[in-house]
């Protein structure tokens, strides 16, 4: 009984990858919209019913191109969702949203702080040996 109740607690995780992989496939290979520029499927959340799933995505580029590539997933939505139900097979098929995954750029700010604090120790270690002599 206990195998039962670990299969049921890892299906999530199978099915959040199984679909991360097939529309990052289909993004790639299939979407022929230009508004859609170079994107990364970053996480698929799925609800513990498995009905909904949030698809997090990271774009190179500006805001703009971030919002354009939204627009362009949200207007080729059903036909994404009609592929992954063709290739992927589900009681039922998650409802997809959209998300700008922002964490990389979150990262990159952080990082740069950490640089800047870094920086400022260094020059005021630096400003103290000098005035010691």
């Amino acid at each position: 009984m206990p195998e039962r109740k670990m299969m049921a607690t890892q299906r999530p995780g199978r099915v959040q990858e199984a679909l991360r992989q097939e529309i990052s496939r289909i993004i790639q290979t299939e979407i022929k919209d230009p508004r859609i520029g170079f994107l990364t499927v970053t996480q698929v959340e799925l609800t513990p019913d498995l009905r909904y799933a949030k698809v997090y995505f990271s774009v190179l580029g500006e805001d703009k191109d971030k919002s354009l590539a939204l627009k362009g997933l949200n207007s080729a939505k059903g036909y994404i969702k009609g592929l992954i139900a063709d290739r992927i097979k589900l009681r039922f098929m998650p409802e997809i949203s959209f998300r700008i995954d922002n964490s990389l750029e979150h990262t990159r700010n952080i990082s740069d702080i950490l640089n800047k604090i870094k920086k400022e120790k260094k020059n005021e270690e630096g400003d103290r040996g000098t005035e010691e002599v």
